[in-house]
């Protein structure tokens, strides 16, 4: 036996594998002819699986720690080898590396808006995006449904795929959710859980998991959201006659002529009085029997408000004043209840709204003998 012979007997073969990428999922340990000789050392981290491919079948999976590599530790490759006594190196097989650790912040997002019926506004269009992490929890599915025999497989290559699968998931469930969309905000965890849930059977079908998945925004389109930073000014605004007079007001006493015009529009105010009221007055300034009194402007109509209601995490409305009479008098909106209207901090019990409080002190008494 010559030197080189002797040496490559003592040899020890080592197996392992590291990865400081932070993207790649498979890597295949390259070999020369995928040569690994027996009694090899397999070094599997944690966070890594090693996967054994023989004759193009799968054949063993080892999770993290440390191996020798001989027939009582490769049963499958053993059985299709058909290996009844020990074996001699070298013995043909690849191997893959699948990181099993999480990949995280990985973005997602509608690329087209989605057409859903709000029960205030009605057909609205929406836009979301958020993150995810995703992690691999079938070593061998995934190499088998997913990589094939890429030996250098990362996250770009299968972010798109899970991306349309969530947003395919997002758009289901906002559907069906019935959430208003003033609501959505303050429920965007629980629809972050219900769009993994959805999707948590399609991605196992690939050897996957989805840890976690963030719903960091859902947006309107800038027309709408236009419309409604409009609508919630008139509601700071309150009365609009006396908002535009305060505006005029403040407009005539930016410049140095601000305080002449008012005294002028003043006087010419009070001329235009007094010459209505002699056209109006008999010939010692007294009106007539019979002239009609001066017609007055009607105050403007009092605002309407709708309100919602919350009942075991879920929101109805929005639902007017009087609509919430009859729901206090038939007994479905109690004291206890929360409810919401625009312009409102936050929810509140209905006895502590002070417009709705008077919907229980004027209910009828218990009739007799009840």
């Amino acid at each position: 036996m010559g030197i080189f012979d002797f040496l490559s007997g003592e040899f020890i073969d080592v197996i392992a594998w590291t990865d400081d990428s932070r993207d790649t999922m498979v890597s295949r340990f390259e070999r020369e002819g995928h040569e690994i000789k027996y009694g090899a050392k397999l070094t599997v981290r944690e966070g890594q699986a090693a996967v054994f491919v023989h004759e193009g079948q799968l054949a063993d999976v080892f999770s993290p720690g440390l191996y020798m590599l001989e027939t009582n530790n490769l049963p499958i490759m053993t059985t299709l080898q058909h290996w009844d006594h020990g074996f001699k190196s070298p013995f043909k097989s690849e191997i893959y590396y699948v990181n099993t650790t999480r990949f995280n912040d990985l973005k997602w997002g509608t690329k087209n808006s989605i057409i859903c019926r709000d029960p205030e506004f009605g057909p609205v269009r929406l836009r979301a995006f958020g993150t995810y992490s995703v992690k691999v929890t079938d070593p061998a599915r995934f190499l088998t449904e997913i990589v094939g025999t890429d030996g250098d497989f990362t996250m770009n290559e299968i972010s798109f795929q899970i991306r349309n699968i969530i947003v395919q998931a997002f758009s289901r469930t906002i559907a069906k959710s019935g959430i208003p969309v003033m609501d959505m905000a303050a429920n965007t965890r629980e629809l972050g859980k219900l769009v993994g849930k959805d999707i948590e059977a399609q991605l196992a079908e690939y050897g996957l998991s989805l840890p976690e998945l963030y719903i960091e925004n859902i947006s309107l389109p800038p027309a709408v959201e236009a419309v409604m930073d409009k609508r919630s000014s008139m509601g700071v605004i309150g009365n609009l006659n006396e908002y535009m007079q305060f505006q005029a007001a403040e407009a005539l006493g930016r410049d140095g002529a601000g305080a002449a015009a008012i005294q002028a529009g003043m006087g010419a105010g009070l001329g235009m009085q007094i010459g209505q009221s002699a056209a109006g007055a008999g010939p010692w300034g007294a009106r007539p029997a019979n002239a009609a009194p001066a017609a007055m402007a009607p105050p403007p109509p009092p605002v309407e408000h709708v309100w919602h209601i919350a009942e075991g995490g879920n929101t109805t409305g929005p639902f007017s004043k009087a609509r919430l009479g009859r729901m206090a008098t038939d007994g479905d909106l109690t004291r206890e209840t929360y409810v919401w209207t625009q312009g409102q901090d936050g929810w509140m019990k209905a006895e502590d709204v002070r417009e709705l409080a008077q919907l229980f002190t004027i209910l009828p008494p218990p009739p007799p003998g009840a």
